[in-house]
């Protein structure tokens, strides 16, 4: 499995957790933003960007409140 098949299965798993709050997608944010190293939210960010595959709609949010923040 490649680097960001893991990535992507993570985030998904994450997001699969928050997805029970009203404010999942800041959770989600907040948790890549504090846990995740700063290369491998750009790999996901950059995955999203090519179209993003895969990626739970959550992330997808959560990777643009990052991205503009």
């Amino acid at each position: 499995m490649k680097e960001i098949d893991q990535l992507v299965k993570m985030a998904n798993q994450i997001a699969a957790n928050f997805s029970f709050h009203e404010d999942g997608v800041q959770r989600l944010a907040d948790h890549l933003s504090r846990f995740w190293a700063p290369v491998m939210q750009s790999d996901l960010q950059n995955y999203a960007a090519a179209g993003g595959e895969g990626l739970n709609d959550m992330v997808v949010e959560a990777l643009k409140s990052l991205k503009s923040a």
